[in-house]
């Protein structure tokens, strides 16, 4: 997918603040801590069509208003993914903005979690 030029320089700009992991780390770090959270941050649409197994859903759209009622303890460890590691970016910059301390945003997303072969539900 093409993306604008703004975009790009937000998520870059994001990306400066925030800690990105490979699956391979997600998979290690979800193991070793069974009350880490995997969010998907993608659209509606998208995370009905298919996301990653055992995942949450919150989508970017409504994170900023939902994420304390859902995720009260700000330490909790949550790895954000989307479709491909953009809107994660940014959806994680927000989380800390808002005083969370472990979150992480999964390199190339939904994306790449298929080219690892995660397991997926639908």
């Amino acid at each position: 997918m093409q993306h604008a030029s703004g975009f790009l320089k937000l998520v870059d700009d994001a990306r400066a603040r925030i800690r990105e992991i490979p699956p391979e780390q997600a998979r290690v770090r979800l193991a070793a801590n069974p009350q880490a959270i995997l969010l998907d941050v993608r659209e509606d649409g998208e995370w009905e069509k298919s996301h990653a197994k055992n995942a949450q859903h919150l989508g970017k759209g409504v994170l900023e208003r939902d994420i304390e009622a859902r995720f009260p303890d700000k330490a909790t460890e949550i790895i954000m993914y989307c479709g491909g590691g953009f809107r994660s970016a940014l959806t994680c910059d927000v989380a800390q903005a808002m005083g969370y301390t472990q979150v992480f945003s999964l390199q190339g997303g939904f994306r790449g979690m298929i080219a690892v072969d995660w397991p997926l539900e639908r």
